[in-house]
């Protein structure tokens, strides 16, 4: 019902706005023609159809504007009485007052109708057509009043004034939109695919981690005792397909993963701590120095990762995850069994190009002499007005230690 009501008021709003427009031109036709008071007889002869003519051009033009600049051509500049400007044009020719671009009270109207053609129609060649058959009326004007060379110039000004031109300015218009609406449908598209990665980077994130920690714990079943040789090959073959399945998410994140803007840094330390107490009860020995309030969804994602690379690549081995003012710093030692994952995943590429779009450095890398120390991943965060408690004497928050 409500749509059909819109259909209803846009339909209204249309026939009033062409019933305007026909009145209006009507007016400009009449004030061409004699007064039909005093002669009432040529005003029905010549007015009276220039009237129906200009019903016609407005009933068809709101679809079709070159139908109606066709229909509106005896109404066309052929009168070159008035024009928008007079120039003396002694020194050519023998007549010094020259017409330059002439104007009859209809001519508004046909600019507007050229516009409207080349702001609409896509194709070109029908007001290629239209515009041949408006020079050669032209070229018949100027030949029965006698080819004068001031009627030339005359005629090429009303030409191009009248039609050349505005249905320029209509091409232009029609190019400027086009463009206006592929950017939109780009920007549309990159919103698209910003979304897309952004989904891709939290499956990746999030169940990556979930997977390695099903690892871990599968790892550690295989250690320990008192399981029988059908157990122990279950918890085995448990720890392969986690293994397999962190790969086959990682391949399947890399076809559709491109990095998105950095998300805001809100606090986020529960996160942290929670994402931490996880990876305790799947097995990981893990040392966390957290400072309140200075957790962020940035450092949660360092945290989270680092976590999984620890225990995908360094099983059984200790972690030490620090988050302090504009730092993040993730430490494992050397593993204690053969790692769950092969090297090489996007999650630290990934993570790297977020760190880069919020303004911070990484950096990762083994520790120590041949990778004896481990591994760590470190984050810095400029944090503009805020120093480090540590440089400043202790004077900042204190640090939870959990």
């Amino acid at each position: 019902m409500t749509f059909m009501r819109l259909v209803r008021r846009e339909t209204r709003r249309r026939l009033v706005y062409d019933l305007l427009l026909w009145a209006f031109l009507s007016i400009f036709v009449a004030a061409m023609g004699p007064d039909p008071f005093r002669d009432p007889a040529r005003f029905a002869m010549i007015t009276v159809p220039r009237l129906a003519l200009a019903a016609a051009a407005v009933l068809v033009g709101r679809r079709r504007p070159l139908a109606a600049l066709v229909l509106l051509l005896p109404l066309g500049p052929w009168q070159f009485t008035e024009g928008f400007a007079t120039v003396d044009l002694s020194w050519l020719l023998p007549r010094r007052g020259v017409k330059i671009l002439p104007l009859l009270p209809t001519s508004p109207f046909i600019m507007w109708y050229a516009y409207l053609t080349g702001r609409r129609l896509s194709v070109m060649w029908p007001a290629a057509a239209a515009f041949c058959v408006v020079t050669v009326v032209g070229v018949g004007v100027v030949l029965v009043r006698g080819g004068d060379l001031a009627l030339w110039v005359s005629m090429t000004s009303a030409l191009a004034g009248t039609y050349l031109v505005p249905y320029l300015l209509g091409l232009l218009r029609r190019g400027l939109l086009q463009q206006r609406r592929a950017a939109r449908l780009s920007a549309e598209a990159q919103a698209r695919l910003r979304e897309r990665a952004r989904i891709a980077r939290d499956m990746h994130d999030s169940l990556g981690h979930d997977l390695a920690l099903i690892a871990v714990r599968a790892a550690g079943l295989e250690l320990a005792p008192g399981l029988g040789p059908a157990e122990v090959r279950a918890a085995g073959e448990l720890r392969l397909a986690a293994a397999d399945a962190t790969e086959r998410l990682r391949q399947i994140i890399g076809l559709l993963r491109e990095e998105a803007d950095a998300p805001p840094l809100t606090p986020v330390d529960e996160d942290v701590a929670e994402l931490v107490r996880r990876a305790r009860d799947s097995g990981m020995r893990i040392d966390l120095d957290l400072y309140p309030g200075q957790a962020s969804a940035l450092a949660r994602a360092v945290v989270q990762e680092g976590l999984t690379n620890a225990a995908k690549h360094a099983p059984g081995a200790a972690v030490e995850v620090e988050v302090s003012p504009g730092r993040v710093t993730v430490r494992n030692g050397p593993p204690r069994s053969r790692p769950t994952a092969r090297p090489g995943g996007l999650g630290l590429e990934g993570l790297r190009e977020r760190v880069r779009l919020a303004g911070g450095t990484l950096t990762a890398g083994l520790v120590g002499e041949g990778g004896g120390g481990g591994f760590e991943l470190a984050v810095t965060l400029p944090r503009e007005g805020e120093e480090d408690p540590r440089r400043s004497g202790g004077n900042g928050r204190p640090k939870a230690r959990r």
